[in-house]
């Protein structure tokens, strides 16, 4: 992030425009929504400026700027289309202290101005670091279909309501009635007119006053294979509402900037054959948090009922009497599969798939290695890397074909996703030469659709 985002106050400050012309215009239009006094230097302006001049909307100067025209502006705009015209005023406004934008000059600047979505005061700035002002076109567009101009009503008087919902604690109930507000009551009420919603809020603060404080909660959420637009419409409802969340080593950056910036985060990473947390550790951080009052999410990576110890966490909250829900997410073998084109069963090679997990080397033992070995049978093998010469061994043991195809999806549905395809026989030692990092999931017996052959490819038939 080059820019970082801020609402810079304007009331009362003075904002110098350079220029005249339609780039001018552009930015004129956009500054006159604020409170700020501005100023325009321009030999030639358009007569749209003269005659907001003559309105007493800025105030113009019929000439072009000069050193000492922008003292005491808190930022200026070098619109005079002209390269040569503008690094000239910007450096008159840089010696006066000024932010200084140079319009289509990225470089020169010192902070750019966002496409902005205007429900006054709700204001919604869209940036691109300049690299797309046409996608921030775009998305402005969609914001601005999205949200009803009611919302900045809404806004204004929820303003003037601030001081009475602190009759409400601090933190989550408060939460809770501007949220009802927001998307229930007051979307209702303005139905009936501006004047029915200060009543409205009357009205929800007295309920809300009268409501017995909700109870800590547990919601045991999937966070999916990582990619975000993964995450289904449930989970992110549980992440905009927790006050903590406790999750895996596994779970993206990007899914975690989902969760309210308030919220508490706790990493409880487990690394197989590595550090990890242990279990009861996790079991204790969820009775805590709960047991406050807290509405907590424990985030798990792919779906929290595979391989997830959930019923664990379960009996940990259960026994303190504490209540929790489970949000599914997408397994990682779904998105996998789905990586290399290709179906978990299908009808005349398997009716049946098999989910093992290579952590568990002691429980391998255990499997049915006899039936897993024949002729089109499907396993899908979470965390099995360093399993690879443990499973090829027992499989070729109990009469697996060595040509038996197998599948490694790294890092499944990111952008870094790589794609392994191999053979029973060839299976240590491909993984070894690809020196997959990430966490990756194995496939016996699914090779990539053939039409996937096409794609770029690194030793052992890997591609992405």
């Amino acid at each position: 992030m080059d820019h970082f985002p801020i609402f810079l106050s304007t009331r009362g400050q003075r904002i110098v425009v350079s220029g005249g012309g339609d780039a001018a215009l552009a930015k004129l239009r956009l500054l006159m929504k604020s409170e700020a006094k501005i100023s325009v230097y321009a030999a030639d302006p358009a007569p749209e400026i003269e005659q907001w001049h003559h309105e007493g909307r800025l105030s113009l100067v019929a000439r072009p700027m000069d050193y000492g025209d922008p003292i005491c502006a808190r930022l200026f705009y070098g619109a005079n289309e002209d390269e040569a015209e503008d690094a000239r005023t910007a450096g008159i406004a840089l010696s006066c202290g000024a932010l200084v934008n140079v319009v289509d000059n990225l470089a020169d600047s010192q902070f750019i101005t966002p496409a902005i979505v205007d429900r006054d005061p709700v204001t919604i700035a869209i940036g691109t670091e300049g690299a797309a002002p046409v996608l921030a076109r775009a998305i402005k567009a969609d914001l601005e279909e999205r949200l009803p101009q009611s919302l900045g009503v809404l806004a204004r008087i929820g303003k003037t309501f601030r001081k009475a919902s602190y009759a409400l604690p601090f933190g989550r109930a408060r939460r809770d009635f501007w949220r009802d507000y927001y998307f229930n009551a007051g979307p209702k009420a303005i139905a009936d007119g501006e004047t029915a919603v200060r009543p409205a809020l009357d009205a929800l603060l007295g309920d809300h006053l009268n409501r017995t404080q909700r109870a800590g909660h547990v919601a045991f959420v999937g966070g999916g294979p990582g990619d975000p637009e993964l995450l289904t419409l449930k989970a992110r409802r549980a992440l905009d509402e927790a006050d903590v969340v406790i999750y895996d080593r596994l779970i993206t950056p990007e899914i975690l900037e989902l969760a309210r910036r308030e919220a508490v985060m706790i990493d409880v990473g487990k690394e197989g054959f590595g550090p990890s947390t242990p279990q009861e550790h996790i079991n204790d951080l969820l009775v805590e948090h709960a047991a406050s009052g807290a509405q907590v999410v424990r985030l798990k990576s792919g779906d929290s009922t595979v391989f997830g110890r959930l019923d664990e966490e379960i009996d940990a909250v259960d026994a303190h009497g504490i209540g929790w829900h489970i949000v599914p997410g997408i397994t990682s073998a779904s998105a996998a599969v789905a990586a290399i084109g290709q179906s978990l069963t299908r009808r005349g090679r398997n009716a049946s798939v098999r989910f093992l997990t290579g952590h568990d080397t002691k429980g391998f033992a255990d499997h049915d290695w006899k039936t897993l070995a024949r002729p089109g049978e499907v396993a899908a093998i979470y965390m099995g890397k360093k399993s690879s010469r443990f499973i090829q061994g027992r499989l070729i043991m109990h009469g697996a074909d060595r040509q038996t195809p197998v599948t490694l999806i790294e890092n499944a549905s990111r952008p870094d996703q790589r794609v392994l395809e191999t053979t029973l026989d060839a299976l240590p030692a491909a993984l070894e030469a690809a020196e997959m990092t990430g966490p990756a999931l194995t496939f016996l017996g699914l090779a990539p659709r053939a039409a996937l052959a096409l794609a770029p490819t690194i030793p052992n038939q890997e591609f992405a």
